[in-house]
């Protein structure tokens, strides 16, 4: 069993951990063999950036092993990169897992806690200067998202359905990635994209 774990916490963008969450679910009922968890510091519903309120499986003490990490973004992420105790576990979990993702600014927190140092990496396309003030890291622009090791970062919002998707292809093949895609009727066309 592959198990994938969400990070949640206050001021998180909805879609940065709604759209991958989707994405790996429909996997997991579709292979049977992917868990999909939601991992928060305290066992305490989660306001999101915009309102939304989630009650979390796990805390960091009793999460279970992870495969797979995913760190969203937000305005939230300004103040998680001050807490050393999500830092400490983020570093403790990540080490252990196959793959470590962030989507959005949820970069500034894998930058933090060691695994995006000396990476190449994306992140929303209004954060591209603050994060490479940082140093020691490359920040790619206008790309969806980008892999340097085991280190998977996605654009803004909706980039990390098409990361999960890439990474579904991943843990299992590209034909099961594009069977997800089908399942979840992912075939962005977006409005005002052209004169018309």
């Amino acid at each position: 069993m592959t198990t994938i774990g969400v990070l949640l916490f206050d001021g998180a963008e909805e879609l940065d951990f709604v759209g991958p969450w989707e994405v790996f679910t429909a996997a997991g009922m579709l292979a049977g063999d992917l868990s999909v968890v939601s991992i928060a510091e305290r066992a305490v519903p989660v306001r999101a950036a915009k309102g939304m309120r989630v009650l979390p499986d796990h805390t960091f003490a009793d999460a279970p092993p992870l495969d797979l990490v995913v760190v969203p973004g937000g305005m939230g992420t300004r103040h998680e990169v001050k807490n050393e105790r999500l830092l400490a576990w983020l570093r403790d979990v990540g080490a252990r897992c196959r793959w470590v993702t962030s989507v959005c600014t949820g970069a500034l927190l894998l930058h933090e806690a060691g695994f995006a140092r000396n990476k190449r990496v994306t992140t929303h396309w209004s954060f591209v200067e603050q994060l490479r003030a940082r140093g020691d890291i490359t920040v790619v622009e206008g790309t969806r998202f980008v892999r340097d090791g085991n280190v998977v970062t996605a654009a803004g919002v909706s980039a990390g359905i098409d990361m999960a998707l890439w990474l579904v292809g991943q843990l299992r093949t590209p034909t099961f990635a594009r069977a997800v895609q089908k399942y979840i009727e992912y075939f962005p066309a977006p409005p005002y994209t052209a004169d018309i």
